[in-house]
C-alpha cells in the first residue's frame, strides 16, 4: 500500500480514469415547469449552473472521457422500490416519464450512461460503484443538484469507497444560494473543490 505521504487530491484529470457525474438535472426537478415553484434555484440554473455543465460536457466529450448521468426514477410502477426517505418525502418519478428524463439542454449522447436512482445516494441505489470499477474510474467530478442533498451524498459516499472526488462547485445548485454555500462548507473536507474554469483549464492542459 502506498504511503499517505504520496496521496493528494491535487491530481491531473487523466483520460481513462476520470468521469464526469451529472446528478439529477432532469425535467421533474429542473424543467421550466418548476420555475415558479423554485425561483431562486431556477435563476441559478439558468445563469450559472447549466452554462457551466454544458461547458464541462463539451470538454469531457471532446477529450473522450466518461460522462455519467443520474435521474430520480422509480424502478417499479408504484414506486415501492424507493427509499423510505423518498416515500416519506413524496419524492420519486414514474419509470419512463417525462419528469424522469434529463433536460434537453444537456441531453445524454449515445452510449453515455444514465442511471435511475430511488434514494438520495447514487452509490446506495444504483450500480454506479460497480460500473466505475469496471471501466477503471478513479476520479469522479460531480455537478448537478441538489448541493445539500444528492451532491453531498455522492461526494461523501464516493470518498468512503475510495474514489478521488471533485465537486465542481459552480456547476451545482441548491434551493437557495445560502444552502448551496453551507453544503459546500460542510462536505468540503471529503473532496477537491474546483471551479468550472479551473476544471476546463486542467482538461486543456493549461
Amino acid at each position: 500500500m502506498a504511503s499517505s505521504d504520496f496521496l493528494t487530491r491535487g491530481r491531473p484529470i487523466s483520460k481513462g480514469t476520470a468521469a464526469l457525474l451529472i446528478i439529477d438535472v432532469q425535467n421533474g426537478t429542473c424543467g421550466p415547469e418548476q420555475a415558479r415553484r423554485r425561483p431562486e434555484l431556477h435563476a441559478a440554473l439558468r445563469d450559472r449552473v447549466l452554462p457551466h455543465i454544458e461547458s464541462l460536457l463539451h470538454a469531457f466529450r471532446r477529450a473522450r472521457m466518461e460522462v455519467i448521468f443520474t435521474v430520480i426514477e422509480n424502478l417499479t410502477a408504484n414506486g415501492r422500490d424507493r427509499s423510505l426517505d423518498y416515500k416519506l418525502s413524496g419524492m420519486g418519478f414514474q419509470k419512463g416519464s417525462h419528469e424522469a428524463q434529463v433536460i434537453p439542454q444537456i441531453a445524454p449522447k449515445e452510449d453515455e450512461l444514465v442511471l435511475p436512482k430511488s434514494s438520495s445516494s447514487v452509490f446506495n441505489s444504483t450500480m454506479l460503484d460497480y460500473v466505475l470499477r469496471n471501466i477503471g474510474i478513479e476520479d469522479v467530478f460531480v455537478a448537478g443538484c441538489l448541493t445539500d442533498q444528492c451532491i453531498d451524498h455522492a461526494v461523501k459516499d464516493g470518498a468512503d469507497r475510495g474514489y478521488y472526488m471533485t465537486c465542481i462547485h459552480d456547476a451545482c445548485v441548491a434551493e437557495t444560494e445560502a444552502r448551496h454555500e453551507a453544503a459546500l462548507s460542510c462536505f468540503g473536507g471529503y473532496c477537491r473543490m474546483l471551479s468550472t474554469e479551473d476544471a476546463l483549464s486542467m482538461l486543456s492542459g493549461d
